[in-house]
């Protein structure tokens, strides 16, 4: 795997043991070689203070089984990576897994609760090789590593740091390592596809619609440097040149009126509906509505066809992953030139 990237604060090796076992019940018996059981290490910086603390991180290390029987996902991008390199999903929030991503789950899949709060007596009593968290879920590291080992695979670094970091992990995990390399090599080439189409469509502005308001996404990586911006990936990922540098990077964006949109007046808008994404849409509120209205129709983005309403689900719940990866690709892929 290339070394191109660095994998930020998280890495994982792969350890094997094997074990020996002679039979003795006779001169003539021979030794016989056990099936290696392999491991992987894993190590990442988790931060331990409170919500409205200064961060304070520790190093975690876990060793996990390789090829686990069965996985427990709270990471919605880990359920991708998971399903995308030959494996199944034993439990998870069942509640929160897109349709796309249903095939991932194994048939007697077990609820696990929710993105943010798990079932652990489901969890315990399922007895599960290995648990995945990340962003949403994070803050559940201390009392599910009680069960089994926990790894956190969220964002670290990058989005494509952590795309090749978590690719290769699961590729070691599952056994599926060429398969990785394979899926990772295609979706690099289809993001320099969607990198030379933006180089030809002018700058844009990245808008996530929710609650019926506009909020301008962010070209600056957010706090610690993590492009955790939902949408600002169509500026460091896809090479988007940004119609308004100076935005506040925050998780939801920051709020601008349709005059502001107006003023700026971008080649080219990439809209997140919010609402749709978390099922919380009220009438009136979906981005397609909202952004219907004589305002928007004297902006070039309308008059040129080049309003793109990406995918709600890839962008904002699942954020990750080799499947959702790709229908970000193919989202850019559909802006006209």
């Amino acid at each position: 795997m290339s070394s191109r990237r660095a994998f930020a604060a998280a890495s994982f090796v792969l350890v094997s043991a094997l074990a020996l076992a002679g039979c003795a019940t006779s001169a003539e018996a021979e030794t016989e070689e056990k099936p290696a059981e392999e491991t992987l290490t894993y190590s990442w910086e988790r931060n331990i203070a409170g919500e409205d603390e200064e961060p304070e991180y520790v190093t975690e290390t876990v060793e996990v089984p390789r090829n686990p029987e069965k996985i427990v996902a709270f990471e919605m991008s880990s359920v991708d990576y998971i399903g995308a390199l030959g494996g199944e999903v034993a439990g998870a929030p069942l509640d929160s897994v897109p349709d796309y991503l249903q095939d991932n789950l194994a048939d007697d899949a077990f609820n696990a609760g929710t993105l943010f709060e798990a079932d652990l007596i489901e969890i315990e009593a399922q007895q599960p090789d290995i648990i995945i968290i990340g962003g949403r879920s994070s803050g559940m590291y201390d009392e599910l590593s009680k069960i089994a080992p926990t790894v956190d695979l969220g964002i670290t670094g990058s989005y494509m740091d952590t795309l090749e970091r978590n690719t290769e992990f699961f590729g070691e995990l599952l056994g599926a390592q060429d398969e990785a390399a394979k899926q990772l090599a295609a979706l690099e080439e289809g993001i320099e596809e969607a990198r030379a189409l933006t180089a030809e469509t002018g700058n844009g502005l990245a808008l996530m619609v929710s609650g019926g308001e506009l909020k301008a996404q962010s070209p600056a990586p957010s706090e610690g440097g993590s492009s955790q911006v939902r949408g600002g990936l169509v500026y460091d990922v896809f090479g988007v040149e940004p119609a308004i540098q100076d935005i506040k990077a925050a998780t939801h964006g920051d709020p601008i009126s349709f005059e502001f949109l107006l003023e700026h007046n971008p080649d080219t808008l990439w809209v997140v509906d919010r609402d749709s994404a978390t099922g919380s849409a009220e009438e009136g509120t979906a981005a397609a509505q909202v952004l219907d209205n004589d305002i928007i129709k004297k902006t070039k983005a309308y008059q040129d066809d080049n309003i793109v309403y990406l995918n709600p689900t890839a962008w904002y719940i699942v954020y990750g992953g080799l499947e959702t990866t790709q229908v970000m690709i193919d989202d850019v892929l559909s802006i006209s030139k």
